[in-house]
């Protein structure tokens, strides 16, 4: 059964919109969840892009079963609030955004963990709209955004997120961010056309001159 994806809390006025997703974009993941799971006597093994065969026993190097990995990131989310912290400039160039353009968050995680996600993201001062599903992100942002013929953007780390934004939401500027870490050395690439920012401050160049326009 798909899940019933509650937008009404989102109201867009009449200027720009960005959207922006949140693990490893504005909030850091894969560090505080590699020390996350140090405490369960665990480690991650960038082998290949996934968390599922790469998590393993210290010492012992014995993958943890899919079932497991999946409870692992699940009381990861639910703990999220200990673990979790931005990344330099992300709060400041989003609220500077914020004066031109509508910002919002889309995070793909499932839409149980987002009252902790939410508590989190207000407690370190990233006050925007929130919605968090597991549904392709390029459907949701095209309802989001609809036909409206002004400015939108849309920042993530994961290439398939990118593509389905790109494909359902035309004329939009859809950004690649990602940490410089070991497992993300090993993502996919990104189409050509799709521009990388290697930093907030970058990001905030390329957005202001693409809603500017």
């Amino acid at each position: 059964m798909s899940e019933i994806l509650d937008l009404s809390h989102v109201s867009l006025k009449d200027r720009p919109l960005i959207v922006c997703d949140v693990d490893d974009v504005v909030l850091q993941f894969f560090a505080p969840f590699e020390t996350y799971l140090k405490q369960d006597g665990l480690e991650l093994l960038p082998r290949s892009f996934r968390l599922t065969g790469n998590i393993v026993s210290v010492g012992t190097e014995i993958a943890v079963e899919d079932v497991a990995v999946k409870q692992l990131i699940g009381s990861f989310f639910e703990q999220q609030e200990e673990w979790q912290t931005p990344f330099d400039l992300a709060l400041d160039t989003l609220n500077a955004l914020g004066a031109d353009a509508d910002v919002m968050f889309l995070t793909a995680m499932p839409p149980r963990y987002s009252e902790p996600r939410r508590r989190l993201l207000d407690r370190l001062g990233f006050d925007f709209p929130l919605v968090a599903t597991e549904e392709p992100k390029g459907p949701v942002m095209r309802r989001i955004h609809g036909e409206r013929a002004l400015p939108c953007v849309f920042i993530d780390d994961m290439a398939h997120n990118l593509h389905s934004v790109r494909d359902h939401v035309g004329n939009c500027l859809v950004l690649h961010m990602m940490p410089d870490s070991p497992l993300h050395l090993l993502a996919p690439k990104p189409d050509d056309g799709i521009t990388r920012a290697m930093d907030w401050a970058q990001a905030g160049n390329l957005i202001r001159a693409h809603i500017g326009r």
